[in-house]
């Protein structure tokens, strides 16, 4: 007897209880954007697709990228043209770049330190290391303790390019995993600064910055990060290798519409565009 091998493919199906999954939709990179990017992965209205969400700093993620073991790579600066040129010489073609949110760069110190404001010159000095004591602010007298981010960070590369005009962070700046260890650590370090995104301050102070002295101090909220006030923002990316298809589509599609970026706006960040 012939035996239908669609019907026998079928069967041993039912009978191993065997089904077709959809690959997850991995997304990689930025641990500032960690918190935001899997709030949009919980509330993504389409249950049908799954997903992995992972930090590591925006370096990861865009070398991720670059290797092909990522969907979406997710970035808190832009990709440089040396990774563009990797991306051409690989795939022979440029990335896609998808501006996602606003971010405002937030500088904190321990709640106990009387220092209310700071300019882009002081924070240069600072951690840079021409600055070393808080009573050259006008503060306590006593050694500043540096937090920073590690040097794969999107938010460390930026706050190099912005802030310390691409010199060099003092060699004393203690260099944290990710945005949430750098606030543990100024909320329980009198002497501490350090910086990340504005959606992380929580259980510490964050001073309004100025250009300089003679210009007024701004704090990183909505409005004068949207307005560019504020001098320390930046926009938060997306990028992949080809043209959204897909789940891929359908995922970014939905975080650029309203509702999307409704989302934003409750983690603490701003939106990309107005609607």
């Amino acid at each position: 007897m012939k035996i239908n091998p669609i019907v026998l493919l079928s069967s041993l199906f039912l009978l191993t209880g065997a089904t077709f999954i959809q690959p997850a939709l991995t997304i990689k990179g930025s641990d500032t954007m960690v918190i935001l990017v899997q709030r949009w992965t919980e509330l993504f209205p389409s249950k049908h697709i799954s997903f992995q969400v992972t930090g590591g700093g925006s370096g990861t993620g865009i070398a991720a990228l670059i290797n092909g073991t990522t969907d979406i790579c997710s970035s808190s600066r832009p990709m440089k043209p040396a990774e563009i040129q990797q991306m051409k010489e690989k795939y022979n073609r440029v990335p896609i770049e998808v501006r996602v949110a606003r971010d405002g760069i937030s500088i904190y110190v321990n709640k106990d330190n009387p220092i209310s404001k700071i300019t882009m010159k002081q924070l240069k000095d600072i951690f840079t290391g021409k600055i070393r004591n808080w009573n050259q602010l006008g503060g306590t007298d006593h050694s500043i303790i540096l937090y920073s981010r590690e040097n794969n960070s999107g938010t460390y590369e930026f706050f190099k390019d912005h802030v310390l005009s691409k010199k060099d962070f003092d060699p004393k700046a203690q260099h944290m995993p990710g945005t949430s260890a750098v606030v543990g650590a100024v909320a329980l370090d009198r002497w501490g600064i350090g910086y990340g995104g504005a959606a992380y301050t929580i259980g510490v102070n964050e001073l309004p910055v100025a250009i300089d002295e003679n210009s007024p101090y701004y704090s990183p909220n909505e409005e004068n990060i949207v307005s560019g006030k504020y001098p320390i923002s930046r926009f938060l990316f997306f990028y992949i290798k080809d043209k959204p298809e897909g789940s891929s589509k359908e995922f970014i599609d939905w975080v650029i519409s309203k509702g999307g970026q409704n989302i934003v706006k409750d983690v603490g960040y701003f939106p990309s565009m107005k609607f």
